[in-house]
């Protein structure tokens, strides 16, 4: 998907010339991931002679949100938090990124304090 994001478009063997030489996938490989993309409604194909010429259908952060979805929903019981629990467990966080998800959660609390805010006001008229 990177490679079709970066390009637009790319047959299959343009997208494992794209790849980096380290490590070494097989043509078959790639077309095999690529029709699994493509049955996903990830990535659509056209014909151009006889090759198929693959294009990305989402957006990457739409397809990141996705799959983290599937993955919380998967593995982790749709709990966003034992997803943060899990990866902070078994990586830790360093003081910078821990800094940064406060002022997050801070920002997100003041949002949605703001946000109920305004429906009380409106509920009230």
């Amino acid at each position: 998907m990177q490679v079709l994001w970066q390009k637009g478009t790319g047959t299959v063997q343009q997208i494992l010339d794209s790849l980096p030489a380290s490590p070494v996938f097989a043509y078959n490989t790639i077309l095999t991931t690529i029709r699994i993309l493509e049955r996903k409604g990830y990535v659509e194909h056209s014909k151009d002679g006889r090759a198929h010429v693959y294009s990305p259908l989402v957006a990457q952060g739409e397809a990141s949100r996705s799959e983290i979805r599937h993955l919380v929903s998967r593995f982790f019981r749709d709990s966003h938090e034992d997803l943060v629990l899990n990866i902070l467990e078994d990586r830790g966080i360093a003081p910078k990124e821990l800094e940064r998800l406060r002022r997050m959660l801070e920002q997100s609390d003041e949002n949605s304090l703001a946000g109920k805010k305004t429906l009380s006001r409106s509920d009230a008229r």
